[in-house]
């Protein structure tokens, strides 16, 4: 098959490896892809998928964020921490999703559940915690007002996803994305609704702040250190 031509150069043009986004891609396209690959010895995340679009591939497939995942070198540490916040377990496959991602890309995580507005408590009983991560990701469905809470009350950088989680005009996450679009906390970074991808890519590209980068002749990042520490 010849009809997805895969991207293997991309973590030396930006430093973020390639993602295979599943949906609607058919079983016999995602092996061919696993196929490649494996032939790269490259780790692959494909994200939206059915347990049946992969079934029989070499890797972990998580029910919850519906991502499938195979590492086959460890990525090269960051410094630094991504903390990723949901209101409720109805926005754990979103933050799930991030938190995959997070893993395949070699940050270092940590996971606060259920901290919705409703109980505001329980998020801030998560402050010292909190505070120690580096960058925020903060996932919210229903009015989205979570993510403005947050950035009202932590200083790092952080990034806000919409879900699709709730009723009547909150159905579909549109007014959690016109909420966090609006929100008056400064700074707040929004994403596309339940792109927790996304939000981890985006955490990442902040953590690579934190690296020096050197352009080799062709202009790209040279990674050539990194690729010898693997």
């Amino acid at each position: 098959m010849n009809d997805i031509d895969l991207d293997f150069e991309r973590s030396n043009r930006i430093g973020l490896p390639e993602i295979v986004y599943g949906q609607h891609k058919s079983p016999a396209q995602l092996a061919d892809v696993a196929a490649r690959f494996k032939q790269q010895q490259a780790s692959l995340l494909i994200t939206r998928c059915t347990p049946a679009q992969v079934a029989g591939l070499e890797g972990e497939y998580d029910p919850v964020s519906r991502t499938f995942l195979c590492v086959r070198r460890e990525p090269a540490a960051l410094p630094g921490i991504v903390g990723v916040i949901y209101a409720g377990t109805s926005d754990a496959p979103v933050a799930r999703e991030a938190l995959i991602t997070l893993r395949f890309l070699g940050c270092e995580t940590r996971e606060f559940g259920d901290c919705g507005v409703a109980g505001m408590h329980r998020l801030l009983a998560h402050r010292q915690s909190l505070a120690q991560c580096t960058v925020l990701i903060c996932c919210a469905g229903f009015e989205g007002a979570l993510p403005s809470v947050v950035a009202g009350l932590m200083p790092q950088p952080l990034i806000a996803v919409p879900t699709s989680v709730g009723y009547g005009v909150a159905e579909g996450g549109r007014a959690a994305l016109h909420a966090m679009l609006a929100s008056c906390a400064s700074g707040v970074c929004v994403m596309n609704i339940d792109n927790g991808c996304g939000a981890a890519m985006a955490a990442r590209r902040i953590l690579n702040l934190s690296k020096p980068r050197e352009l080799n002749h062709a202009g790209l990042v040279d990674r050539s250190a990194e690729r010898h520490q693997r």
